[in-house]
């Protein structure tokens, strides 16, 4: 059953996505439920107010929703694609009440959201040799933070990981790195501070192959305001990967701030245009009501969120489910 389906299901009482068949299910939901909560908040106050004030729908009523969508942080691509599919809808469904249009509100949402949908969470692994992960993003978005948790849930799934310091830069950032390590139990490979970062890489992929790990975890440095030199410091890794491994880095991950809101799709707009980015992570969704960025990436970026992190707990970097994300949402307006 689609995202679709289960959604408007919801409104008639049978709700699929909350009846968990184990109890690992109903601990994600909760992690959903309780991380996603002021977004939720934001959101469902907002378009409650609209609809507690509806009377009928024309020019006003839509005005009036593209600004609710854009305080929530849906973004003005995506404001304006879900009120242009909504004024088609409407017609078509001839929704008149307060119920029927909130309906079709949601169900327009996911929509958009769903098209072209393919697998959203989840790393690749690759069978035979070390599946390796770079780490990019500004500094402060929790990127460190991240890869720890990550090595955490891959060593617990039975993996063998391995963590490289590749964030010769920024003050501490190599010790941080070692902290995290210490914690989840992984071994960190580094280099001198202010060192080439590319040695670094070389160095934990011998000993990556040499010892038989399942992941290499990469962090690298947060220099956006410097292009050039990003782009060739990651170009230089990945050489270094292809010439190890025959190919580049199974993965390029993105790190986001989603208490940034609209910046943090700014932020993944800069990276998409100097990287190859394969997936993003959107940290500290639970600090904040600007979650409804997440929509506005899927929509103007080609690029698939695989993690949120939901809390500061080690468990609390969750993979992707957009339909958790999506129910978390709007489920206050059901």
């Amino acid at each position: 059953m689609g995202l679709f389906d289960r959604i408007k299901r919801a409104f008639t009482g049978e709700d699929p996505i909350v009846q968990q068949q184990d109890e690992k299910e109903g601990i994600v939901l909760d992690k959903y439920d309780k991380g996603m909560a002021k977004t939720r908040n934001n959101f469902s106050n907002l378009m409650n107010e609209l609809l507690a004030d509806f009377r009928t729908i024309d020019e006003d009523f839509f005005e009036d929703l593209e600004e609710t969508f854009i305080g929530a942080d849906v973004g003005f691509e995506m404001t304006l694609a879900i009120t242009d599919a909504l004024r088609e809808e409407v017609r078509m469904q001839n929704a008149k009440s307060p119920d029927e249009v909130k309906r079709v509100i949601i169900e327009t949402m996911v929509d958009i959201y769903e098209k072209g949908q393919g697998n959203l969470s989840g790393l690749k692994k690759v069978e035979g040799r070390p599946t390796v992960v770079l780490f990019v993003g500004v500094n402060g978005v929790g990127k460190t933070t991240t890869i720890g948790k990550l090595a955490w849930q891959l060593i617990n799934e039975g993996n063998k990981v391995l963590l490289a310091a590749g964030d010769t830069f920024r003050a501490g950032a190599i010790q941080q790195l070692e902290i995290w390590g210490e914690r989840v139990g992984a071994p960190v490979v580094k280099g001198n501070e202010g060192g080439d970062p590319s040695s670094v890489v070389f160095d934990a992929l011998k000993k990556a192959k040499d010892e038989s790990y399942d992941y290499l975890l990469i962090d690298t440095a947060g220099r956006l305001q410097n292009k050039v030199n990003l782009m060739k410091e990651l170009e230089k890794m990945n050489r270094i990967i292809q010439r190890e491994l025959e190919s580049g880095a199974d993965e390029t991950l993105l790190v986001l701030d989603a208490t940034t809101g609209q910046n943090a799709l700014i932020q993944a707009k800069q990276f998409d245009e100097t990287i190859d980015i394969s997936g993003l992570v959107l940290t500290k969704l639970d600090g904040t009501a600007k979650g409804g960025v997440i929509l506005s990436i899927r929509h103007e970026l080609d690029i698939p969120v695989k993690y949120i992190g939901l809390g500061e707990k080690m468990d609390d970097l969750q993979a992707f489910d957009p339909e958790q994300y999506i129910y978390g949402l709007i489920k206050d307006m059901l």
